[in-house]
């Protein structure tokens, strides 16, 4: 019984997308604490509903014929709930206008509105190509980046646009370059196993994602050479080791296994919980350890 009830917030918690909000807000913060700056309450809550908001409207546009039916627990789960999803998505939404409005520089608006532009723009098909209709996501190997784009936009660039324009803390073009280069390679390696898991299906829709084009060994090479990636970044750009490289390198290394062991067959509980967690624990090993020292 106890198993179930917990079973059950679970899911909530992981299909609702309020576990990814969650995640989102980590990175925030993530932001916040490598620029020893005070984090801002409405740009957390920008993000946090902004992102429920688009990953469920993401859901409900892309709808399968028979959901009950589906292969995934999660599709199942959303549209077994589907008036709750939509009441969720409505609530977020109608936040996010009077945080835009009234707590956002019109620098920050308009970063917002164009990543709002991109996220939509990742599902809803206004393009053309041989006569079909698709959207951004559907153009050749762009899936990917254009996830690790809006990410790295949302939780790097908008926080430190704000605090530029209300603090008056000047952050330098190569630092701010900097951060977004490495979340950017954070988000897009621990975003590739959940297109390898949909490869056969991303097959049949003629999505050509990273593992499509590349194949799936190819593919989980790719992830550890985007961390390695990272973790240059992260070693060749900072004078001396302190709390925050010794963090960032121990859920760099994390990460990395977890991505390894992902080649075997997993449930949706991994992916949803552990991988997309990782963006959570970062921000939590980065606590941890600058109070241990």
């Amino acid at each position: 019984m106890i198993k179930k009830v917990l079973l059950s917030i679970l899911d909530f918690l992981l299909f609702s997308n309020l576990f990814i909000a969650i995640c989102a807000v980590a990175q925030g913060l993530i932001t916040y604490h490598l620029l020893k700056a005070e984090p801002d309450k409405y740009i957390l809550a920008i993000i946090f509903f902004g992102t429920i908001g688009i990953y469920n409207f993401s859901m409900l546009l892309s709808k399968p014929k028979n959901p009950e039916n589906s292969q995934y627990v999660r599709v199942r789960w959303i549209f077994s709930h589907h008036r709750l999803i939509i009441s969720i998505t409505l609530i977020s939404m109608l936040c996010l206008i009077p945080l835009g409005l009234l707590y956002l520089s019109i620098e920050a608006k308009l970063l917002m509105i164009f990543t709002a532009v991109l996220a939509l723009g990742y599902n809803i098909p206004f393009l053309t190509l041989n006569n079909q209709k698709i959207g951004l996501r559907n153009i050749p190997g762009i899936k990917l980046f254009l996830i690790a784009l809006v990410w790295s936009i949302s939780c790097v660039l908008l926080p430190i646009v704000e605090l530029e324009h209300n603090y008056q803390i000047s952050i330098s073009s190569a630092e701010t370059l900097l951060l977004v280069a490495k979340r950017f390679l954070f988000i897009a390696a621990i975003t590739i196993p959940f297109d390898i898991r949909d490869l056969f299906q991303d097959k049949l829709y003629a999505l050509k994602t990273i593992p499509v084009m590349l194949g799936e060994k190819k593919a989980y090479l790719f992830c550890q050479f985007l961390l390695l990636g990272y973790l240059a970044l992260l070693i060749l750009f900072n004078q001396a080791i302190n709390a925050d490289i010794i963090a960032l390198t121990l859920t760099i290394l994390l990460t990395g296994w977890l991505i390894f062991k992902s080649n075997i067959k997993k449930n949706e509980y991994y992916y949803f919980f552990f991988l997309d967690g990782t963006m959570l624990l970062q921000y939590l090993t980065l606590v941890l350890i600058n109070l241990r020292f």
